[in-house]
């Protein structure tokens, strides 16, 4: 992008409502990549002064930044953006804003860093994920997983402090980024919306609750699992592919595709979505400053 297209409007610029439509048909096409930031762009106060996009001539859009309280979810941005093309309105909002974390396909990630940086802020930790997704039901045998006796259902509210060790650990072993505190009422808050808001299977075992599963965004036709944990005394039973076994197959069955991201590092976990019928399809990132 050069320097006359910008002065000519042609960059990138605050959207408004007059937007939504190419925006929306942007995420669309993008849409096995893109659940989380497609799951806060269909909550109708996020799209307002701080979604960010990159007109075509025709009307198209070329680019998205969604931001919701600290986190950017960039979305379709060339991994070489001209420099000039970023107008000094959005600069000084990138500058004075308090940026979490950045989320997305990992060059977008790296581009909106690269930009972050040139502003001063350096993150604290980056983290990179294989994104996963499912399209069919899971394999009859995932569904026949973990002992006989297992019980996977629903659980109900009033059931949140038996879950809420498990929302604890997952948070302590999977979320947390290098340097965070781990912060109680947060966690509570956050398993009593899952509970509200999304799907959540627990697994039951000898009357204990030792195993969760949710899901975490929910975009036009796919939804994105996240949040499987297993106690640890209970881990090599087959459990965790169990659950997100039944989890992925009542989505599918619904209708939806299915999405999720693993930690390149975490290969048994890697391998329980690979059994499930998860496959790669991008390389993800979450930078967190």
């Amino acid at each position: 992008m050069t320097k006359a297209r910008a002065q000519k409007g042609r960059g990138w610029e605050r959207l408004g409502r007059r937007h939504f439509e190419a925006a929306k048909e942007l995420l669309r096409r993008r849409e096995l990549f893109c659940v989380a930031a497609c799951a806060r762009f269909l909550r109708p106060e996020l799209f307002s002064s701080q979604t960010w996009g990159f007109p075509g001539p025709d009307g198209s859009m070329g680019a998205l930044i969604l931001h919701n309280k600290g986190t950017f979810f960039p979305v379709m941005i060339s991994r070489d953006p001209d420099r000039l093309g970023m107008p000094p309105v959005l600069l000084r909002f990138l500058k004075k804003t308090s940026v979490y974390a950045v989320q997305g396909l990992q060059n977008d990630v790296l581009t909106l860093q690269g930009i972050l940086g040139e502003l001063g802020k350096q993150s604290i930790d980056e983290i990179d994920y294989d994104l996963m997704a499912l399209n069919r039901g899971p394999s009859v045998e995932t569904l026949r997983a973990g002992p006989p006796e297992i019980s996977i259902r629903e659980p109900e509210l009033w059931e949140l402090d038996d879950i809420l060790p498990l929302q604890k650990a997952y948070e302590l072993e999977e979320v947390l980024p290098r340097g965070a505190v781990f912060n109680a009422a947060v966690c509570r808050l956050n398993l009593k919306r899952i509970l509200k808001e999304q799907k959540i299977l627990v697994a039951e075992l000898g009357g204990q609750i030792i195993a969760k599963a949710n899901t975490s965004a929910v975009s036009f036709t796919r939804t994105q699992i996240g949040g499987v944990f297993v106690h640890p005394s209970c881990r090599g039973m087959g459990i965790a592919r169990r659950i997100c076994a039944e989890l992925a197959s009542a989505l599918v069955n619904s209708g939806r595709g299915v999405n999720l991201f693993v930690k390149k590092r975490n290969y048994s976990a890697q391998m329980v979505y690979r059994s499930v019928g998860f496959r790669p399809v991008a390389d993800y990132r979450i930078a967190y400053y």
